[in-house]
């Protein structure tokens, strides 16, 4: 029975510990600063607040000094009166709020006068969501419980106060940060003085009160650490910018679990001066670096795409637009042309540009495209389209039924059910069944409308497609193009979603890898992968190589104007490297594959 019960109290402490890593508030520090004291950090869901209070004249100035007393700016003015009102008018009246006051003056006199100004404001003082804590110049320990029920106090000290029932009256420890590192919030803790500040952060814990530490480092890198560490109040002059950040923090980090096995090529074919007979191009929608660099690092540091040797970079802008979209940015890449943002396989006058998969067909090629969005999607349609705008679907799936393309895969079969008799595609049902068909012209639909993505449970269906659809061409006996889009990094970028930009980049690069292993097998076959644009101004300021952790921040929810990357392996691979438009992708193509254009 003994044991049994010192079970369950040894689980209630880990679920009580595990609970309170989970947890943090934020703490405004010297909060009467800010250009708009409270109102600022109540708004922004800061749980504590810092006001720092002189008595001069019977009257509590929110100052630290007696020297920088303003007129009118009181604790009752900017704290109490706020606090009343937004109560009231019931904004956000379930919010916690620990109103934390730093004594500056004398410690006694002070106190009477605050609780007389406290008593005036029984809504707060009676309030079970706020509770006022005394900081600075305080009463002696010994004196504490002589206060009324809603004041607590603030413990300076690891040291325990010399009566066990003093601890129901102290409502946090604080300690000086500085007093136990020099850390600037830069970089990352010495691994002395990290195990230096987890034990005064394990001892505060073991007295079961929470945690601040002031005068520590106020950046984001900080906040993390902090966090991470178990600290209860995070300390910070930076109300919106610790909120915006701490409390998106759960949805910008993501612990890796898809996996691209990474294929090393052979290199017999890369930049070799011999003839190309067939072209991969991979495009992934939005697949800026960072975005290549967060799948990289969560899939153990090392993609197939990695391997490759031959490397260059793009600039990406519209014929009208600083930032491209997908359409301008899928029709330069197929026409050599650039082109108005949301036109598809048009100049700017709107008039119709020869794609890629048209010219070649002149020569003899076959083509197709795989995407991940819909067939009627910007990117793939770019292949085979002539719209002056992306959204134009029955325009562009007039189109379809007349491009040159022998295959086609992606979603949105719903918007073809009155049309797939008129396409000229044979729709197969299932990816396998794409290699072993005899027909001219195939096509599958991934799902009726947007396609799954990979926490949604997809798959490994890109990969497949990609193989399946090489077996297809192959089999033709001729040469062939093929467009492979990974299109839903792009939409985790616009979502401002870390899981699924690095589960859809390490996803695309397993069809990377069904490339190049085709490539090698092949000998006449060259892999080029890039992107369209990049997406959402993705940086990965932290992360974990080890638990493939990956910390993601964002600056917009849009693309932006950033150079891709572009890789490239096989014959004449070399001829990709360097710094040019995304619309000389199309001549060097055409160059490498020894086609002139009139």
């Amino acid at each position: 029975m003994f044991k049994k019960r010192r079970l369950l109290i040894l689980v209630f402490c880990m679920v009580m510990q595990f609970a309170r890593s989970q947890q943090y508030k934020i703490h405004s520090h010297n909060d009467y600063q800010q250009n708009v004291p409270f109102w600022n950090a109540y708004a922004n869901g800061l749980n504590s607040i810092e006001v720092d209070i002189f008595l001069k004249n019977d009257t509590l100035f929110a100052t630290h000094g007696e020297l920088e007393i303003v007129k009118d700016r009181t604790i009752e003015n900017l704290y109490l009166q706020p606090i009343e009102k937004a109560l009231a008018l019931q904004l956000n009246p379930q919010q916690e709020l620990q109103l934390l006051v730093d004594i500056k003056s004398d410690a006694y006199a002070t106190m009477k006068e605050l609780l007389t100004a406290l008593e005036q404001y029984p809504d707060i003082i009676h309030n079970d969501n706020i509770s006022i804590v005394i900081s600075g110049n305080r009463p002696k320990p010994s004196e504490y419980l002589n206060y009324p029920e809603y004041i607590k106090f603030d413990h300076q000290s690891l040291e325990s106060p010399n009566e066990e029932k003093l601890w129901d009256k102290i409502a946090l420890i604080s300690l000086n940060f500085k007093m136990f590192s020099p850390w600037n919030g830069k970089g990352r803790l010495t691994e002395v003085d990290y195990e230096k500040i987890k034990g005064i952060i394990d001892k505060a814990h073991s007295y079961d009160k929470p945690f601040r530490f002031w005068g520590a480092p106020d950046s984001k890198t900080a906040w993390k650490a902090f966090k991470d560490l178990g600290v209860d109040f995070i300390n910070t002059d930076l109300p919106y910018a610790s909120s915006s950040y701490l409390n998106t923090l759960d949805q910008r980090v993501y612990y890796n679990k898809v996996t691209s096995e990474v294929y090393s090529p052979n290199f017999e074919s890369d930049q070799k001066n011999t003839p190309v007979k067939n072209i991969i191009l991979l495009i992934g929608d939005g697949n800026g670096l960072s975005q290549i660099s967060s799948s990289v690092l969560a899939n153990g540091g090392d993609l197939t795409l990695t391997q490759l040797k031959s490397i260059g970079l793009l600039k990406t802008q519209s014929a009208d637009d600083f930032t491209t979209d997908s359409a301008a940015a899928g029709t330069a890449l197929a026409t050599g042309k650039k082109t108005n943002n949301r036109s598809i396989g048009v100049d700017p006058a709107g008039q119709p540009l020869t794609n890629i998969t048209e010219l070649l067909f002149e020569h003899g090629y076959v083509s197709g495209c795989i995407t991940t969005d819909n067939i009627t999607g910007a990117t793939p349609s770019a292949f085979y389209a002539h719209r002056k705008d992306r959204s134009d679907s029955n325009g562009i799936i007039s189109d379809l039924s007349k491009s040159k393309l022998s295959l086609l895969i992606g979603g949105g079969a719903e918007a073809f059910e009155k049309e797939t008799a008129e396409m000229g595609f044979t729709l197969l049902e299932g990816i396998s069944a794409i290699a072993q068909s005899k027909e001219k012209r195939v096509g599958h639909f991934i799902s009726n409308e947007d396609a799954p993505s990979i926490l949604e449970g997809r798959g490994a269906l890109l990969a497949a497609a990609t193989k399946n659809g090489l077996a297809f061409l192959k089999a033709k006996n001729a040469p062939f193009f093929l467009m492979v889009e990974g299109a839903k990094i792009d939409s985790y970028g616009h979502l401002n979603n870390v899981s699924g930009i690095v589960s859809e980049g390490i996803d695309f690069d397993r069809a990377i890898t069904e490339a190049v292993k085709f490539a090698d097998a092949n000998g006449n076959t060259l892999v080029i992968v890039t992107a369209d644009h990049e997406t959402s101004g993705f940086s990965i300021p932290q992360g974990n190589l080890e638990n493939k952790m990956i910390e993601g921040d964002f600056t917009t929810q849009d693309h932006t104007g950033t150079m891709v990357p572009i890789f490239a392996y096989g014959p004449h691979s070399h001829e990709f490297q360097g710094v040019y438009d995304n619309s000389s992708v199309f001549g060097k193509i055409l160059k490498v594959l020894n086609i002139g254009v009139n």
